[in-house]
C-alpha cells in the first residue's frame, strides 16, 4: 500500500485487501487504530472516501481513495540541535544510530540533551508537527540503530508490531571469557533487585526473558568473546543481566560484574528489521559499531 503523507493527510488508494470491509473494520482489523484515535476521527470528520465525508460503516470499494487526517501535535520535548545519523527515514518512520552516552528520552525535568531532544529538532527543521515516538528503547550507554515513528498512527502500527514480536532487533557483545557454546539461549525471568533501583536480577517471580546469543570470536589474549545476540522479549536490562548470570558480563559493564576496561558497557544494536506500517514491506537496517571498542570487524562476518 502506497500511503503518501500531504501536510496533515495520509493518502491512498484502498489496497485489494479492504475491499468489502467497512471503513471501522478496515481501521481496526488493518492499521489497529486504538479506539481513541477512531473517535477523534468521527468526531473531526477526518475521513473521507473520494473526497466525501462518510460514515464509518461504509463499505470500501475498488479503487476508492481514502484520506486521514493526522492531528498536528505540539513537538515534545524540546527541540534541540544535536548531529543525528539518520540510518533510514520516509514520511512514516525514521530510524537512527544512536551513540553511547546518550539518553533516548528525557529522564529529569528540562532536559535537553537526549536523544529525543534531537528528533524533536529534526521534526521542527521538516515542518513536522508531531511528538517524538521510540518505538522501542535502548539503554543510556547501548549504542547502534533505534526505531522512531514519526506520526501517531504509525506509533500505535508499530506498537502492535512489537507487542506481536516481528520487530527483530540483534546486538554485538564484547563478554568476559571464552563462550563455550557457540550457539546458546538463556531463558530465565528477569526481576528488580530489591536492593539496587536501577538494577535488575535473575528472579523466579520476575517476566519472561529470552536471549538468544552465537559466539563470532574468541581473543585469547584479552580473554574475551564477541558474540551475536537476539532477543524474544524485551526486558531492561536483557543481554546484561543474561549474560553476567551465565558468567560472561559484558565488558565495561560495572554494574553486573564487567571489568571498567572502557567507559561503557561494550553493547551496540547492529540491526533492526521490521515491517513498514503500511507497505508491510519488510525493512532491514544497519549500523556498524564503535571501532575503539569492537575492533575493525567486517559488517558481514556480523549480520
Amino acid at each position: 500500500m502506497n500511503v503518501q503523507k500531504k501536510g496533515s493527510w495520509l493518502i491512498f488508494e484502498a489496497p485489494a485487501a479492504w475491499e468489502g470491509l467497512s471503513l471501522e473494520q478496515a481501521f481496526q482489523t488493518k492499521w489497529f487504530v486504538p479506539k481513541k484515535m477512531l473517535h477523534e476521527w468521527r468526531m473531526t470528520k477526518g475521513v473521507s472516501i473520494n473526497d466525501d465525508i462518510v460514515p464509518f460503516h461504509t463499505i470500501i470499494s475498488p479503487n476508492d481513495r481514502i484520506r486521514v487526517r493526522i492531528k498536528e501535535e505540539q513537538i515534545e520535548p524540546v527541540p534541540t540541535y544535536i548531529p543525528l545519523h539518520v540510518v533510514f527515514e520516509d514520511d512514516h518512520v525514521l530510524v537512527i544510530n544512536k551513540p553511547a552516552h546518550m539518553d533516548v528520552h528525557p529522564t529529569q525535568p528540562n532536559q535537553t540533551n537526549t536523544l529525543a531532544n534531537a528528533v524533536a529538532f529534526h521534526f521542527q527543521c521538516e515542518g513536522i508537527h508531531s511528538k517524538v515516538r521510540h518505538v522501542h528503547r535502548l539503554d543510556r550507554d547501548t549504542s547502534g540503530v533505534i526505531l522512531f515513528a514519526k506520526h501517531a498512527l504509525a506509533g500505535a502500527i508499530l506498537d502492535k508490531y512489537l507487542a506481536e514480536r516481528t520487530i527483530h532487533r540483534t546486538y554485538i557483545a564484547l563478554v568476559h571469557g571464552y563462550v563455550k557454546q557457540k550457539k546458546g539461549t538463556v531463558e530465565a525471568p528477569i526481576g528488580r533487585d530489591r536492593h539496587h533501583p536501577t538494577k535488575r536480577r535473575v528472579s523466579k517471580t520476575g517476566d519472561t526473558a529470552i536471549t538468544h546469543y552465537e559466539r563470532l570470536e574468541y581473543d585469547k589474549q584479552k580473554h574475551v568473546s564477541l558474540v551475536r545476540l537476539t532477543l524474544d522479549t524485551g526486558r531492561t536490562h536483557q543481554i546484561r543481566v543474561h549474560m553476567s548470570y551465565i558468567g560472561h558480563p559484558l565488558v565495561g559493564d560495572t554494574l553486573y560484574g564487567g571489568k571498567p576496561w572502557m567507559n561503557r558497557q561494550a553493547l551496540h544494536a547492529i540491526s533492526l528489521s521490521f515491517p513498514h506500517p503500511f507497505t508491510k514491506e519488510f525493512i532491514t537496517c544497519s549500523a556498524l559499531p564503535d571501532k575503539t571498542i569492537f575492533g575493525h570487524i567486517k559488517r558481514g562476518a556480523l549480520l
